[in-house]
C-alpha cells in the first residue's frame, strides 16, 4: 500500500497533513504502509514518523533535518569535505562580535534562515559590519539566532541552481544583470540561462550526483558559484580549449525550491510524480 501525504501525488491511501503534527491516525495509517509519500515542505515530527515506522519514505530528508539551517549545511560540507567558500558559525551574536578582529572586508554575512536570497549581505565596511550586528541583536530577542561569516567570492553576478528530483539532475545559471545588486534571484530581478557554459554545468551536476550518493538526498535545489578571479595554478585541469576548469563551491542547499528554472510549476509535478513512480518500482 502507497501512503501518500502529498497533496499532488495520488497513491493507494491519501492524507492531507498540512498545517498540523500527525496524530494517531497518521501513525496507524503509516505502519500499514510500504512505502510513504510526503510533501516538500513536511513538518520535522511527520517526517521522523514516517521514517521511524516506514522502510520506504520519499523524500529523503535525513540530511534536512540532522543538519539544520544553514549553519548545518556548512557542517555537512565540511564533514562530506565538498568544497566550499571559507565560512565561521556563529551561533549567537556575542559569537559574530569575537569575530570582529580577524574580519576581511567585504565578506558576505548570512542569517541561518531565508531563501531566494533573502538575509544574505555583503559586508563591505566596519559600518555595514556594525548595522548587521544591529540585525542580529533584533532577532536574537526575538529567539532567532545563528548566523554564517563567508568569505566573499568574486562569481560575476551569477551563480548555478541544479536541482535533484529523484534520479533526475537538472541545471540552469541565475544572472544579475543590475550590478548595483548583490542578491542573485529571479526574487530581485535575475534571468534564467539554461544553456551558458555547459562545461561547468556538467561539473557542478557531477559534484551534486556524487553527494546525493553520501547524504542520500533525492530532492533538493543545490546553489554553487564559480570564482570569477582566480589565477592559473600548476597543475590543475584544464578544458579541450586549454582554460582552467574552475571548482564548483557548494553555497547552499534549499529543499524548498523554486520552479520557474525548471519550466513552471505543472512541469516540476510532471518531473516529481514521474521520479516518484520510478523510486515506487524499484521498492
Amino acid at each position: 500500500m502507497i501512503l501518500s501525504f502529498h497533496p499532488i501525488f495520488e497513491g493507494d491511501k491519501n492524507i492531507i497533513c498540512a498545517g498540523r503534527d500527525p496524530d494517531d491516525n497518521d501513525l496507524a495509517a503509516v505502519k500499514t504502509a510500504d512505502a510513504v509519500i510526503l510533501p516538500q515542505g513536511c513538518r520535522q515530527s511527520l517526517y521522523e514518523m514516517a521514517r521511524n515506522n516506514c522502510v520506504h519514505v520519499f523524500p529523503n530528508y535525513d540530511a534536512k533535518f540532522k543538519y539544520p539551517g544553514k549553519v548545518g549545511q556548512i557542517r555537512l560540507f565540511q564533514e562530506t569535505n565538498v568544497p566550499h567558500p571559507k565560512t565561521r558559525a556563529c551561533p549567537q551574536t556575542s559569537d559574530i562580535r569575537h569575530q570582529t578582529s580577524s574580519l576581511s572586508f567585504p565578506f558576505v554575512f548570512k542569517f541561518d534562515w531565508g531563501g531566494e536570497g533573502d538575509n544574505v549581505f555583503l559586508i563591505k565596511s566596519i559600518g555595514e559590519f556594525q548595522d548587521i550586528l544591529e540585525k542580529a541583536d533584533a532577532f536574537e530577542k526575538t529567539g532567532q539566532t545563528g548566523s554564517l561569516i563567508q568569505e566573499y567570492i568574486p562569481f560575476q553576478n551569477k551563480t548555478l541552481r541544479v536541482v535533484v528530483i529523484g534520479e533526475t539532475i537538472l541545471s540552469y545559471w541565475r544572472i544579475q544583470e543590475n550590478t548595483k545588486k548583490f542578491c542573485v534571484s529571479l526574487a530581485e530581478g535575475a534571468i534564467i540561462d539554461a544553456e551558458a557554459d555547459p562545461e561547468s554545468q556538467a561539473e557542478a551536476m557531477a559534484s551534486v550526483r556524487d553527494f546525493c550518493k553520501k547524504t542520500g538526498i533525492n530532492l533538493a535545489g543545490f546553489d554553487f558559484l564559480f570564482s570569477s578571479s582566480s589565477p592559473p595554478q600548476a597543475g590543475k585541469q584544464e578544458d579541450e580549449s586549454g582554460d582552467e576548469m574552475r571548482t564548483p563551491l557548494f553555497l547552499e542547499i534549499n529543499y524548498f525550491f523554486g520552479r520557474r528554472g525548471l519550466g513552471g510549476s505543472e512541469r516540476f509535478y510532471e518531473l516529481l510524480e514521474r521520479e516518484i513512480r520510478k523510486w515506487i518500482d524499484t521498492l
